[in-house]
């Protein structure tokens, strides 16, 4: 039987600003990419996530960012990496320590928004991020982009990479993510996204931004807690791949 991850992103609001619907991803995802502070999310906000993912029996995942609030972490910044490595750092154990007092644990990292995106080719900020992680604790798991330095980084550390592939995203021919300023690069519609991910996780590949067919290789399906629509989405690639016979399990055992 095949078996798939499926992750969101969560802990995103802030102070009276609310973002997406955690609780309701929560009892649907099997896998929770937790904001960490620097892009989104409030110490409230962390905390709640976190003890509320432990009680749904969801793996936390440090999602780790630029320090970029306003931007809300999608605008590239050329950090140092020495700075770079430094944050992310912060980042992935102020998030394990809350984790921990709730009875649970970071379980693996995921960089967010432009840092993701820049982790596919910048390679000194892929070996950045792969640093921290691997000082803080190298049995981590570091989830990305199939192909990515962020994931070459990883493997030539000793660490486990995870591929990632994305539900709720175009892709280009060439496999990586449609940029958020083209159209058509974020996608709503609940069938279609399912029609998606299935055809991604039982046949290994996704229809392009042109119609044509891409391969993909995936261990974790992301789909965006911020999107409009994003738990009638979650609902309907869940009930698509159990009815299909795919298990929904996480990454990490």
């Amino acid at each position: 039987m095949p078996t798939v991850d499926l992750n969101a992103d969560l802990g995103e609001s802030f102070g009276r600003w609310t973002l997406g619907d955690d609780a309701a991803l929560l009892r649907i995802v099997t896998s929770a990419n937790v904001a960490c502070g620097f892009h989104a999310g409030d110490p409230r906000t962390l905390v709640t996530t976190c003890r509320d993912a432990v009680a749904a029996g969801v793996r936390i995942g440090a999602q780790v960012g630029y320090r970029d609030l306003a931007g809300f972490g999608r605008r590239f910044i050329d950090v140092e990496p020495e700075d770079l490595y430094a944050d992310v750092l912060y980042q992935l154990a102020a998030l394990d320590g809350i984790a921990r007092t709730v009875g649970g644990e970071v379980s693996y990292v995921k960089p967010h928004g432009a840092l993701y995106n820049a982790a596919v080719e910048h390679e000194a900020q892929a070996e950045a991020v792969v640093r921290a992680v691997r000082d803080y604790r190298d049995t981590l798991p570091v989830l990305g982009l199939p192909g990515s330095a962020l994931l070459r980084a990883a493997e030539d550390a000793g660490m486990r990479p995870v591929r990632e592939a994305f539900a709720d995203r175009a892709y280009t021919p060439g496999g990586q993510l449609v940029s958020r300023r083209e159209p058509g690069a974020v996608l709503h519609d609940p069938q279609q996204v399912a029609d998606r991910v299935l055809l991604m996780v039982t046949e290994q590949r996704v229809v392009d931004i042109d119609g044509n067919p891409v391969a993909v290789e995936a261990d974790s399906i992301c789909l965006h807690g911020d999107s409009e629509g994003a738990v009638a989405m979650a609902n309907a690639v869940r009930e698509r791949l159990t009815t299909a016979g795919v298990s929904l399990r996480s990454f990490v055992t």
